[in-house]
């Protein structure tokens, strides 16, 4: 069992269109695997590297900040900060109306 925490997620916007949710990922701390029901974009805040494990291995996402990423409905992960500082990201996520 994992001794490390979890990310502090901090919804900034969540209306009928989007969902806005700041991460920030202090030193060894996860989210925890999960599957993404909405196609979304993450946009880095600060640099760093985190680690990223799916159902089919792991591995290491440097982040940019402004590098903005996208990724499809039904991504399944645990996003883990294996590094000595703060990593941090905007994730926005796009909802389908009707």
């Amino acid at each position: 069992m994992s001794q490390e925490t979890t990310a502090i997620a901090t919804v900034q916007i969540d209306n009928e269109f989007t969902r806005v949710t700041e991460w920030r990922f202090p030193p060894g701390t996860q989210t925890g695997m999960h599957t993404h029901e909405l196609e979304y974009v993450v946009v880095p805040t600060s640099f760093g590297t985190l680690r990223i494990q799916t159902p089919d291995g792991e591995y290491d996402n440097d982040l940019v900040p402004g590098a903005s990423y996208s990724r499809p409905v039904g991504s399944t992960h645990n996003v883990r900060n294996l590094s000595g500082s703060e990593c941090a990201f905007v994730e926005v996520e796009f909802k389908r109306r009707g």
